[in-house]
């Protein structure tokens, strides 16, 4: 069977190659990372001796982020494991290297028996934990034919990842079997494995790591150099537009226009999800006749006090959400994306808003409605009644901002929860109190 795949890959790469090529040439990707991927290149053996190597897993920048909280914990308390991180994409990598630079960091292997092969030879894994729903038949069947057990963490499914999976349960039914462990996020996530036929002992309900990482730092020096950067004032009301994905940006800016004259006091910050959205943005900016300023543009040296500030950087959002007294959440309103992370400006007592297109963080959005934390609104229509109706009313912009903060602060314990798991899997006499 692995085989058979290789061959129906490779026939498969060799037809996509042209857009392959064509696409990374648009999106200024590297073909160095793909052919690593492609062989399976790792740079160096981990580590040494006889502590285990566990192998973490992130596709990009998002899944990076939630692996930070549960590797610092792991650092902590097993001082001796060695621990290796991968990344499916150019951005992931880039970020995983900024964030684990003391760490051996690789891009993850295609999915092709000799790549795989290539890279679990390499690394010698004791233990691959994936962030998330990141699941290849044949990294899973090599893996397992090691004795290396699987573990999925933070695991969601989306309603329409369950539709594929059930829809193709024939396919999906033995990759699943193939995961020693789900940590999953919620009571629906685990319905479905187990409606999947994976075994009760392999579920375990944890809660979102992504909890746990987002614990605000007002006097964080990054975050005390952006608002001086930016030039705020504590009269201003900060509107942050985060992981925003085309077209959301136009339906934002609409909605600043509309409301820059009755509220003088407003000001947007746009924060674009993809990296090769920051040009079209910016030439949006520009051809609307709009003033703005670019954050790859500003320093210290060089601040703005530009009513429309576009983040072009990677990696800031989360020192930029600090900064929001009103939060629009982005990927939330065509119905294509399923919804962003609200969980970090909740965190940072803004008052949240999204869209209706929310499955990606279902329970998330429903509970912080539910505690009075967020809002949602039903289409772009309703984006600047949301906005004024916070920025006219700060008594109730201030208590939905901190009803946020505490429901996040009350849902911690969930990388406690899956390191506990993760050690369980391997047994644990490496640990500082053995």
């Amino acid at each position: 069977m692995v085989l058979v795949r290789d061959f129906l890959g490779f026939i498969l790469l060799i037809l996509l190659s042209p857009w392959i090529l064509y696409r990374s040439w648009r999106k200024g990707k590297s073909l160095a990372v793909l052919w690593d991927r492609f062989l399976g290149a790792v740079p160096r053996r981990p580590g040494g001796g006889d502590a285990p190597t566990f192998w973490f897993h992130g596709v990009s920048v998002g899944e990076i982020h939630l692996l930070r909280q549960l590797i610092a914990l792991a650092r902590k308390e097993n001082p001796l494991w060695n621990l290796v991180i991968s990344a499916s994409t150019d951005n992931g990598l880039l970020e995983a290297r900024r964030c684990f630079s003391d760490l051996l960091v690789f891009p993850f292997p295609l999915d092709f028996s000799w790549a795989v092969r290539r890279a679990l030879d390499k690394v010698q894994p004791t233990q691959i934990v994936l962030a998330e729903s990141e699941l290849w038949p044949t990294f899973l069947a090599l893996a397992r034919s090691r004795g290396v057990p699987v573990a999925v963490i933070n695991a969601r499914m989306s309603p329409k990842s369950q539709r594929r999976y059930r829809w193709m349960r024939w396919w999906t039914r033995p990759l699943l079997s193939q995961v020693n462990l789900f940590a999953v996020q919620d009571p629906a996530t685990a319905g479905f494995f187990r409606d999947m036929d994976v075994p009760e002992s392999r579920i375990a309900l944890t809660g979102s790591i992504k909890y746990e990482g987002a614990v605000p730092d007002p006097g964080n020096p990054k975050v005390v150099e952006l608002r001086e950067i930016f030039q705020i004032q504590d009269n201003q009301i900060i509107w942050v537009a985060g992981s925003t994905q085309s077209p959301e940006e136009s339906w934002v800016l609409d909605a600043f226009n509309r409301l820059a004259g009755e509220i003088p006091q407003l000001r947007l910050i746009l924060v674009p999800r993809q990296p090769d959205q920051f040009d079209p943005v910016a030439r949006m900016l520009g051809e609307a006749g709009h003033s703005f300023a670019r954050r790859s543009k500003l320093s210290s040296a060089q601040p703005t006090e530009e009513r429309i500030i576009l983040v072009d950087t990677l990696g800031e959002l989360k020192q930029v959400w600090q900064l929001a007294d009103l939060a629009f959440v982005g990927g939330s309103l065509d119905g294509k994306r399923g919804g962003q992370n609200m969980i970090e400006p909740a965190a940072c007592g803004a008052a949240v808003f999204f869209g209706p297109h929310v499955w990606n963080f279902k329970e998330v959005a429903k509970d912080l409605i539910a505690t009075g934390g967020a809002m949602k609104i039903q289409s772009e229509k309703e984006m600047d009644q949301a906005v004024r109706l916070l920025a006219s009313h700060p008594i109730r912009r201030r208590e939905m901002g901190e009803k946020a903060r505490e429901f996040v602060l009350s849902q911690k314990g969930a990388t406690g929860k899956t390191l506990r798991l993760l050690e369980g899997l391997v047994g644990n006499p490496w640990s500082k109190a053995a």
